[in-house]
């Protein structure tokens, strides 16, 4: 299976990425993002990219991929709905037209979130757009779905990049088994959500909005 990541960086990403590398059937992992891992695995090409929303570049390394799983994202904290929209909906429908084209038949992944509101048209700006970039996905694309992970926590040395986020990771990691066993359908961790997208990538699943339950 030839698997394509997109922000591999982030904490979704790191995860996703590990288990595809760990994954027998996984043959090659092409990393597309703006910054380098720094990982060294021979399943592993990387392409770097100033704009990730111009994938004219990746066209033809991308013809043909298995399966495209989409955990580029950000904060919304601090941007107006212009700088995120640009970010958690036209990146990732750039990469799905792509993959429409080239590769129509492939899984496509696209990590939002719990809360997401796929009406489009809530008062809750992240959710909002990240609602209107899931509808566009299942629309394009056969196999696409819309991955909604609730309290994710980090494993394996996995790090979040954003510093309050470390910092609440850090304090909740002690409560963490009490938390799984208290919050079952709430809670997941990178490795888990990992292999979760894989398994989907492999068998498919009769719901295309993957709720934490299905991910964990």
């Amino acid at each position: 299976m030839r698997v394509v990541v997109f922000g591999a960086t982030g904490m979704v990403g790191q995860g996703v990425l590990r288990e595809c590398l760990l994954a027998e059937d996984v043959t090659e992992v092409l990393v597309v993002g703006r910054t380098p891992t720094g990982r060294k695995h021979p399943k592993l090409r990387e392409i770097t990219l100033p704009d990730v929303g111009d994938l004219g570049g990746v066209r033809e390394e991308v013809t043909g991929v298995d399966a495209c799983f989409y955990c580029l994202g950000v904060s919304s904290w601090g941007l107006d709905e212009a700088a995120y929209t640009r970010i958690s909906y036209d990146y990732p429908l750039a990469a799905a037209r792509l993959l429409a084209e080239v590769s129509p038949a492939a899984t496509f992944v696209y990590v939002s979130g719990v809360g997401t509101d796929s009406s489009g048209a809530g008062r809750v700006m992240w959710a909002r757009v990240k609602g209107r970039a899931e509808n566009a996905v299942l629309e394009l694309l056969p196999n696409g779905y819309a991955a909604r992970p609730g309290f994710i926590q980090p494993t394996y040395g996995v790090v979040s990049k954003t510093r309050w986020y470390r910092l609440g990771y850090a304090v909740t990691r002690p409560l963490f088994p009490l938390l799984r066993r208290l919050f079952p359908n709430q809670v997941t961790t990178t490795d888990r959500l990992g292999r979760a997208m894989l398994r989907v990538a492999r068998e498919g699943s009769p719901r295309r909005v993957l709720a934490n339950r299905d991910l964990s």
